[in-house]
């Protein structure tokens, strides 16, 4: 019989120290309900994290974990899921942590298509070390760090992980929960490297940097959340969608211009092509909503099924099947 499990039985006896109002409470709140819903034993799953605010995650969940260093938490990530296929492993990172010192870990695991979930926490600074711009941050922001505003074009996190032929791509915003659980599930569901973008807010050090599209008043026109097989349709009204006209994604209002919902572009979440994914991924205010749900989510071979078979294969074709006949293999000599 199998076991079951709530939220509750998620949560580690360890206090939680953000700040109060931070948006991690969220996001963990949101993992510890989409895991009892994944179906896997607490004892399978694995939590491993790199430096900074999100990466004390691990110490409050109550499975297994791994606080590891700085930017290194997807090569460690990677080794676990290799060494025992059977766990299921969650990154959780942050958008310096993952983008900066972690980038070329983070490129290659994606590439790879390691069975990993990768939670990736953007609130555009990094938080634990005081409010230095990150790889995210908004071209012109004053930080501690640029105090005449940042002249660094920022990483779309989206458009890096399609770029690297990511699988699948989903992004939330932590104060919708129950966004977040829907889209960690589907991360889980997902054979092969699944990458779930948070706009997580640090009211520290960048409060509000997500106010544009989490503003109580307008974000229902400022968001679209997009679902595999239906129309992208958003707004107060229901009466805003997303039409693609030759090259290019455009806003259209139904009911003006001869324009139906007939006419609003269907999500295909499974298209290989990752021509309409990269510019879903693309989209933001003012001129189109911020694109939020599972974006991508596409089947290719995994690094791990093919690891595996690697090792099959050599255990099956190989003459040497003890430490004996590896010693004795070969060009040998005694010493006489």
């Amino acid at each position: 019989m199998t076991q079951t499990y709530t939220a509750q039985d998620l949560k580690s006896s360890v206090e939680v120290k953000w700040c109060a109002g931070c948006g991690d409470h969220a996001v963990l709140n949101a993992l510890q309900k989409a895991m009892p819903q994944c179906g896997i034993p607490i004892e399978n799953i694995v939590v491993v994290s790199g430096i900074g605010c999100s990466s004390r995650l691990p110490y409050y969940m109550n499975t297994y974990g791994m606080h590891t260093i700085h930017g290194r938490a997807s090569a460690i990530a990677s080794g676990v899921k290799s060494a025992n296929p059977q766990l299921s492993v969650w990154q959780i990172t942050g958008d310096g942590d993952c983008l900066a010192i972690g980038g070329n870990h983070f490129i290659h695991a994606v590439r790879r298509n390691i069975d990993i979930n990768i939670i990736l926490f953007n609130n555009e600074i990094y938080g634990l070390t005081k409010g230095q711009y990150s790889p995210t941050t908004k071209r012109g922001q004053v930080t501690k760090t640029s105090p005449m505003g940042t002249i660094e074009t920022p990483f779309n996190p989206g458009e890096l992980t399609i770029g690297c032929r990511g699988t699948f791509f989903a992004r939330a915003i932590d104060n919708n929960i129950q966004l977040c659980t829907d889209v960690m599930i589907q991360a889980q569901n997902h054979k092969g490297t699944s990458v779930v973008e948070v706009l997580q807010n640090c009211v520290i050090f960048n409060n509000g940097a997500h106010e544009y599209y989490t503003n109580r008043n307008e974000k229902e026109d400022r968001q679209v959340i997009l679902e595999h097989g239906k129309a992208m349709v958003f707004g107060k009204e229901k009466n805003k969608g997303i039409v693609l006209k030759g090259m290019e994604l455009q806003v259209v209002t139904i009911g003006k211009d001869g324009i139906t919902e007939a006419d609003i572009l269907i999500h295909d979440a499974h298209n290989q092509n990752p021509t309409i994914h990269n510019m879903l991924v693309s989209m933001k205010g003012p001129d189109f909503p911020i694109a939020l749900g599972v974006i991508r989510d596409v089947t290719e071979p995994t690094y791990d099924d093919a690891l595996i078979e690697q090792i099959e294969t050599a255990r099956n074709t190989s003459h040497i099947h003890c430490m004996d006949e590896l010693f004795s293999s070969g060009e040998i000599w005694e010493i006489k």
